[in-house]
């Protein structure tokens, strides 16, 4: 029997499939757009194309109320209903999904940074993959993804340019706002006096590194051997860099840093069963 899980983000939706023995047999991704409940639906409605069935569904992510309503709610006999509908489908908090999808990877993890497009996370973890404590920012885009992504932009570098390009920066300039508003136009005057833009790039990572170690810091116990990162952040190579020489320890990321909670939810719905 196969189990699913789902996190909905505010940039990205990620749907895992694994089997009894926790392996993964289907994953798949889609831009949240402005429809997330549609996309999550596309989602499911591709993996059933594949020939997979799957006994429960297990949603985490900001959108994951929304799509236990919608989908509790689906008409079985509707004809736009593509779907082969369980009657299994719960939630569970980021947090949670986070960690338990960490510990399949790193079975041996203690504490997890989680950065993505509209909040971060850090959480520590016992050998079991159970939280143990946790620090959670969501109540602006200071220090996430979406404030990398609106920097990037006020700079005239694709996101994926952005972490690329600050690593080439001979100096990096600070940056005294992490409020995107004020730090956007804190940039914007650097840029009119002429200053490097991979330096004041770096100086943004540089930033948002600091919030973000502040963050592992008031977490963990004890200074571990690595640290797991995940989110879509993850992939920024610059951000990766300056966590390693700051925490002084290895930062480790998953092959998909972003199926992560997808992976957790679905590892929870296979051992609740």
């Amino acid at each position: 029997m196969n189990y699913a899980g789902i996190d909905i983000g505010s940039r990205t939706i990620e749907v895992v499939v694994v089997n009894n023995s926790g392996e993964i047999i289907c994953n798949l991704q889609t831009d949240t757009g402005f429809d997330p409940i549609t996309e999550s639906l596309k989602l499911f409605c591709a993996v059933e194309e594949k020939g997979i069935k799957y006994k429960r569904i297990m949603a985490t992510g900001y959108g994951r109320t929304l799509f236990e309503v919608a989908y509790t709610n689906i008409d079985p006999a509707s004809k736009s209903n593509k779907l082969t509908l369980t009657d299994r489908c719960s939630t569970v908090t980021e947090i949670k999904a986070h960690a338990r999808g960490v510990a399949a990877y790193f079975p041996n993890a203690a504490a997890i940074l989680d950065i993505g497009g509209q909040d971060s996370k850090a959480i520590a973890i016992n050998k079991n993959g159970r939280v143990k404590k946790f620090e959670m920012n969501d109540r602006c885009a200071a220090g996430t993804g979406k404030f990398l992504e609106i920097m990037a932009r006020t700079l005239g570098f694709t996101i994926e340019e952005f972490g690329r390009e600050a690593l080439f920066a001979q100096n990096d300039i600070a940056i005294n706002s992490m409020c995107t508003v004020f730090a956007e136009s804190e940039v914007t005057s650097l840029i009119a006096k002429g200053s490097d833009r991979r330096e004041i790039a770096k100086g943004l990572h540089i930033s948002v590194m600091k919030r973000a170690v502040g963050m592992i810091n008031r977490v963990r116990t004890e200074k571990e051997d690595f640290v797991v990162f995940t989110g879509g952040v993850a992939k920024n190579h610059c951000m990766v860099k300056l966590l390693s020489e700051k925490l002084g320890c290895d930062v480790l990321v998953p092959h998909n840093p972003q199926m992560i909670g997808a992976l957790g939810a679905a590892l929870i719905a296979s051992e609740e069963g």
